[in-house]
């Protein structure tokens, strides 16, 4: 879901500032209610320590690839989300994502606003579908196949839809532009099966090992539906 360098140049890129600064103002708005309406701030920091750590790896561990106008990352947004909550996984994707380019790919830094609007927006999608279409009454660990993939499908196709508008807002309409676009959204749309599945999986061992689990580490909505 690399936006690379060159993409969108100059004025353009002003844009890209706009939309990171509402995301971030999203993210820390999120990050405060949660702090503060379990007086817990320790464990909110050490869960975004963990969620940091999940996306630093994700991106430089697991297999990527250039595709058409951008890379194939195995980002898996939905399954944060569902582990960790959506403030503590927005703040691990604006801290790992900067990790990872400081560290290994500083050439991507001018692009790092552009990139964090693709990833966060989406999550903030799948924290809004979550809200409507799960019940107050039902734990993440027993969710059904349709609602896991419904979340799943809104991160990564959120991502493919950010990925085509900057693209198209970058280089125009043309012939080369709209084919790179087809065919990055067409190899990223495996990475949605490919997460459903862990998904389910994770899901699935929550459900059986709960009791187990540390409370204090991972979501409560996850084993509980006492949010």
């Amino acid at each position: 879901m690399h936006i690379e360098p060159g993409i969108i140049n100059g004025a353009k890129l002003g844009l890209s500032y706009i939309t990171a600064a509402a995301a971030f103002g999203v993210t820390f708005k999120l990050m405060a209610q949660v702090i503060f309406r379990n007086f817990l701030p320790f464990n909110g920091i050490f869960k975004c320590i963990v969620t940091t750590l999940c996306v630093f790896s994700f991106f430089e561990i697991l297999p990527h690839y250039p595709l058409g106008v951008s890379e194939v990352h195995f980002i898996f947004g939905a399954t944060l989300f569902l582990l960790f909550g959506v403030a503590a996984t927005a703040i691990g994707l604006v801290l790992g994502l900067f990790l990872q380019g400081i560290l290994f790919a500083p050439t991507d830094i001018p692009m790092y606003y552009v990139n964090i609007s693709t990833l966060l927006f989406p999550l903030f999608a799948v924290y809004l579908v979550a809200k409507k279409t799960i019940s107050s009454n039902l734990a993440y660990k027993d969710l059904k196949y349709r609602q896991v993939l419904a979340l799943t499908g809104t991160y990564q196709g959120g991502i493919i839809a950010w990925v085509a508008f900057w693209s198209f807002f970058g280089q125009g309409f043309g012939a080369e532009v709209i084919n790179s676009v087809v065919l990055f959204s067409a190899g990223y749309s495996t990475v949605i099966a490919i997460e459903c599945l862990l998904d389910v999986g994770i899901l699935a061992m929550v459900k059986r090992y709960h009791n187990n689990l540390p409370k204090n580490i991972f979501s409560t909505k996850l084993v509980s539906s006492n949010t």
